[in-house]
């Protein structure tokens, strides 16, 4: 079910609670498909990240091959972070009096621990590896952080296009206005001297294109985002978990939540299910977590639910993940 859905798409993320063994998952699906002959890039955004580990191999922040038609790339957080305010601190400066430059480090080293600042910036990273990626590869496959991290993100391309949108209007009145003042004489300077300078950084008119270029620029990448996120022929969102009380539950509000953000989730995939044939503790449990899949079905009717068995030893190396993506093969409803 897993492989079948997953190839007719070309972003696909997986989801889930933490510990169900999404990046398990991620890995033995682009490994699948890149055996099938489509060029992929697996991305974990999950701050515990675990691909090194998987592929017995290290992994950062530029994608690696892991075998042939496969790349790898693990966004860490806080350097995804400080690489985001260089980006802004060096745009600011340009456009600011140079004897403003500490107080423009001063306020991205505030900004470095804001609320949303790790998601914003995050998220930026996610929609350029979307924009330019695409053109590279066949299959993108996204390992994401535990649910209610990946819920807020998935959010976030609506949010942070209208708030550009709004920075853009801002902006545009602002060029109005100083076109204004100019066309009457008066733009001599006095915007830096407002900001305490003596002389501007740039002309005013400079300073417009270089705004107008950066937000133009922004508001495209998280519009071509929205649009892929919310294109069920493109995108494909598979939540994972385990047949536990506390998965099922949090599976079923992430579900609502992606719903609510417009994003198509394909398909559920319940790992780790245990047996219900290799003795009488093992049977009791297999039966304890019907009745949680059972309360799952009820919630969510109509998707697909693929269920993987509990495996004797750990998913590790090549070889474990190909055995794991022949799991992913077979028909929806399996036990």
């Amino acid at each position: 079910m897993l492989l079948s859905r997953a190839a007719a798409r070309r972003v696909v993320f997986v989801g889930g609670k933490g510990g169900v063994g999404k990046t398990s998952v991620a890995s033995a699906l682009a490994l699948a498909q890149a055996r099938a002959g489509r060029r992929v890039l697996l991305v974990s955004t999950d701050p515990a990240h675990n691909l090194g580990h998987l592929w017995q191999c290290t992994v950062g922040p530029e994608p690696r091959p892991l075998v042939p038609g496969l790349d790898a790339v693990e966004l860490d957080p806080d350097a995804t972070v400080a690489a985001h305010l260089q980006q802004v601190g060096d745009a600011l400066r340009r456009l600011m009096p140079e004897h403003l430059a500490g107080e423009v480090g001063k306020h991205l080293s505030l900004s470095q621990d804001a609320p949303g600042m790790h998601e914003a910036a995050l998220l930026e990273r996610i929609a350029e590896l979307v924009h330019d990626g695409l053109s590279r590869y066949d299959l993108l496959v996204f390992d994401t952080a535990p649910s209610g991290h990946t819920a807020r993100l998935m959010a976030l391309p609506e949010m942070l296009t209208a708030w550009t949108e709004g920075l853009l209007q801002r902006q545009e009145r602002s060029e109005r206005f100083g076109a204004a003042l100019r066309s009457l004489g008066r733009d001599d300077g006095i915007g830096a001297r407002a900001l305490g300078g003596d002389a501007p950084a740039s002309t005013p008119a400079d300073r417009d294109q270089t705004i107008r270029s950066l937000l133009h620029r922004r508001r495209h990448r998280f519009e071509h985002l929205r649009a892929t996120l919310a294109d069920p022929e493109r995108t494909a969102f598979f939540i994972v978990l385990a047949a536990e009380r506390l998965p099922v539950l949090e599976t079923i509000e992430l579900h609502a939540q992606l719903r609510r953000a417009g994003i198509d989730v394909a398909g559920l995939v319940v790992n780790k299910r245990a047996p219900r044939d290799a003795g009488a503790f093992l049977a009791e449990r297999h039966a304890q977590e019907a009745a949680h899949l059972d309360t799952l079905r009820a919630a969510l009717p109509a998707l697909p639910m693929q269920q993987l068995p509990l495996l004797a030893s750990d998913v590790v190396g090549v070889a474990a993940l190909e055995a794991f993506g022949a799991l992913l093969a077979a028909p929806a409803g399996t036990r």
